[in-house]
């Protein structure tokens, strides 16, 4: 048995959280000394080395298909292995519809995880996906709470399942049964990192509900929200976790939908890179060179991640006008009460009293 248990875990909402409490509170049974420690909290450039012989754990959620950088560049500068085994877990997207539970997708989230802590050193004792609610009401509205209390209770029965096992000194690799479905959205994994996470994420504001309490500013895990023109705005540090908007307690951070639909509608024409190609093939009209029209496409795909930030600016800037803020306000689904939050309420995820958690 190892001789200590540490788990290193990002959460936004709190699903990560719960898990790392249900993983520390098996070990704590079993009188080995637990602790969880939330990554958002600590120093991630000046990793403390774990204690050789431990048990160590990442668990996060699954945010496009992968880990969110920040637990990704969190296990990028971990500490080399001194003879330690490690557990890699994932919450992801689950939901249930009348009695069937219906799990979520990981894509690369566990892989990538996986081949830095082997290239690290470290023995890989469980890999394991935890279907929590979906916690994304940018997309879809919050899961209602009895259903919340059900997937809750069934997620904490696994979590424990799979704790037991590995401090038992055994093995579980159950992510390897999703492998094929994983492999199938590598792209889509790859296309949210690199353009996808700085169009869905850098679509909050704040209407005029809010008071400036500037508890998203506070709260942020990664320190993404800013004061801009004296209102909350959103850099592109935001990794998504959708803390902001589930705690504000005026409920005035929404998600401009039409603000979204209105970039997809330019990129899906393809009417951003076009303009920065068309420029580039100005320039090279009379070039027949290969690698130059080459570089030149590349050049239109990165323009028009540049094109993303300045439409952004222009989105956050034109807010400051009263006049055209109600057409944000109307394009947007998050407005609406059926729009629920998501907060799940500590009977569902209530960890034991005598947990360290840093």
């Amino acid at each position: 048995m190892e001789s200590s248990l540490t788990i290193y875990f990002f959460s936004g909402t709190g699903n990560a959280r719960n898990v790392a409490r249900w993983i520390s509170e098996v070990a704590q049974e079993r009188s080995i000394p637990a602790t969880t420690i939330d990554i958002a909290r600590i120093d991630r450039k000046h990793i403390i080395p774990p204690p050789p012989d431990s048990l160590i754990g990442f668990i996060s959620p699954t945010h496009g298909f992968n880990y969110p950088p920040a637990m990704m560049y969190f296990i990028f500068r971990f500490p080399m292995a001194k003879g330690n085994r490690a557990i890699i877990m994932n919450t992801r997207a689950g939901l249930k519809l009348s009695k069937w539970f219906i799990p979520g997708l990981s894509g690369l989230a566990l892989w990538l995880a996986a081949l830095v802590l082997l290239v690290k050193g470290y023995r890989i004792a469980g890999m394991r996906s935890i279907d929590l609610p979906s916690n994304w009401i940018s997309i879809h509205p919050g899961v209602k709470e009895k259903v919340v209390a059900s997937i809750y209770g069934r997620c904490r029965q696994i979590s424990r399942a799979f704790a037991e096992k590995i401090l038992d000194g055994k093995h579980e690799y159950r992510a390897f049964r999703d492998i094929i479905q994983d492999l199938i959205i590598a792209p889509v994994t790859i296309g949210y990192f690199f353009v996808g996470r700085f169009i869905f994420a850098k679509s909050f504001y704040a209407t005029d509900a809010c008071d400036k309490c500037d508890l998203c500013i506070k709260n942020c895990p990664v320190k993404a929200i800013l004061t801009v023109d004296k209102r909350p705005f959103w850099s592109y540090r935001c990794e998504s976790c959708m803390r902001c908007m589930n705690d504000c307690p005026r409920r005035a951070i929404e998600t401009a939908h039409g603000y979204i639909i209105g970039i997809m509608f330019l990129i899906n024409l393809g009417i951003i890179r076009w303009f920065w190609q068309f420029v580039g093939n100005l320039i090279t009209m009379n070039v027949d060179n290969g690698w130059m029209r080459l570089g030149v496409n590349i050049t239109g795909w990165l323009l028009t991640f540049f094109s993303l930030v300045i439409l952004y600016r222009l989105f956050h800037y034109l807010l400051r006008f009263r006049w055209i803020r109600p057409l944000f306000y109307v394009t947007s689904l998050t407005r609406f009460k059926f729009w629920r939050r998501y907060r799940p309420k500590n009977q569902f995820a209530s960890g034991p009293e005598g947990e360290k958690e840093k």
